[in-house]
């Protein structure tokens, strides 16, 4: 056997034309394992067709003399779409792409591959960082902003690849063909990335959040026994960010090993980090940079934690509403403790907790009872 046997180019199934090249629709199967399904003219891709990568992402557009030209579509392996306008070959002009769920996760333009311009990069929150990206294409400059999911607050200033470095209160105004317009508060105080660790929850404990701000209040709670709880500051609809939940960083062993009451402000972050607001911390005259670990348990929530990306905090947990809210309304979560007795005296909880637990099981025995009637 020729050696050139052992490293084919291709295979071609598919009409071929007197010089044995691929023409009309054709399938070709490179030695990559990727593949190419389209029509074919002596050998050159011409007319529609759609590239099957060897990673599970396709794409697919019209071809002109072997490049696609115009609108072409990426598909990501895990389901996500790049939807892009392609000249001989590579992404030049507007491009938008979807996560999984069909949610924009970038708008903007590119060129020769890279991106460009104004870009607009959302996060599956819907919060997102907008301004003009550099010859790499990173969002890094002095004029990028950070902007909250309610489409308007916004955190204006320096930014390196996306992330804070130093900004300032703002509100997006308007936009003109997709580029943002901010108006900048000129007594704000500035704002700076400042994940916690283990043993900081924060560099800037007493700056509160300029979006929580506007939406929650701390009040004494409508549970009796439960002290402290978090109001909405304004009517707000279902599916409203309202708070944010920051703290310092531990592991899930570290919670396991305590005793379940120092445990009261620790909320799952992922399957390695647990967020935990301590004492003296969950004191609002201690620390008031979020408010998340205010909110009190209900059997029947108005709320529910939510993953979030933060500009100052980074991965955190917010308090989303699952229903419509109003001014002055106390916001519930479902706290999700471990209802299985552990001991005579039933699960491992707050007693206020355990009573909210007997009401509610006894109003769901009556339902029941109702039902049956």
């Amino acid at each position: 056997m020729d050696s050139d046997d052992d490293n084919v180019e291709e295979v071609v199934e598919g009409p071929l034309d007197d010089d044995g090249l691929p023409h009309g629709f054709c399938t070709v199967t490179y030695s990559s394992s990727d593949r190419f399904e389209g029509h074919f003219v002596h050998g050159e891709k011409n007319g529609k067709g759609k590239f099957f990568f060897f990673d599970g992402s396709t794409l697919e557009g019209f071809y002109v003399d072997d490049a696609l030209q115009g609108q072409g579509l990426y598909t990501y392996e895990d389901g996500g779409a790049l939807h892009g306008t392609y000249v001989d070959g590579e992404l030049n002009g507007p491009a938008q792409e979807f996560d999984t769920d069909g949610h924009v996760v970038f708008k903007g333009q590119y060129k020769d591959n890279i991106r460009c311009g104004i870009c607009w990069v959302y996060y599956p929150d819907r919060g997102c960082v907008v301004g003009e990206v550099n010859e790499d294409g990173e969002m890094t400059g002095k004029a990028v902003a950070y902007v909250y999911p309610d489409g308007q607050t916004a955190l204006y200033g320096s930014f390196v690849d996306g992330e804070l470095i130093e900004a300032r209160l703002a509100t997006l105004t308007n936009q003109e063909n997709g580029r943002p317009h901010f108006s900048v508060d000129p007594d704000s105080p500035v704002y700076s990335y400042d994940k916690s660790t283990s043993s900081c929850i924060a560099g800037h404990k007493m700056l509160p959040d300029p979006y929580e701000s506007q939406r929650v209040y701390v009040g004494q709670s409508l549970i009796s026994g439960a002290g402290e709880g978090l109001f909405a500051k304004t009517d707000a609809d279902a599916d409203t960010v309202m708070a944010f939940y920051n703290g310092v960083r531990i592991t899930h062993s570290e919670v396991d090993s305590r005793d379940w009451s120092v445990n009261g402000n620790t909320i799952s972050l992922d399957e390695d980090t647990v967020i935990d607001v301590p004492e003296p911390f969950n004191l609002t005259e201690n620390y008031c940079a979020s408010l998340g670990h205010k909110a009190n348990h209900s059997f029947t929530p108005n709320c529910k934690y939510d993953p979030f990306v933060h500009p100052r905090f980074g991965p955190i947990k917010c308090i989303r509403t699952i229903r419509a809210v109003q001014k002055d309304e106390e916001l519930m979560v479902a706290y999700g403790y471990d209802h299985e007795p552990s001991g005579k005296s039933g699960p491992e909880a707050p007693e206020w907790y355990k009573q909210e637990l007997r009401e509610f099981q006894e109003r769901e025995v009556g339902r029941g009872a109702k039902d049956t009637c």
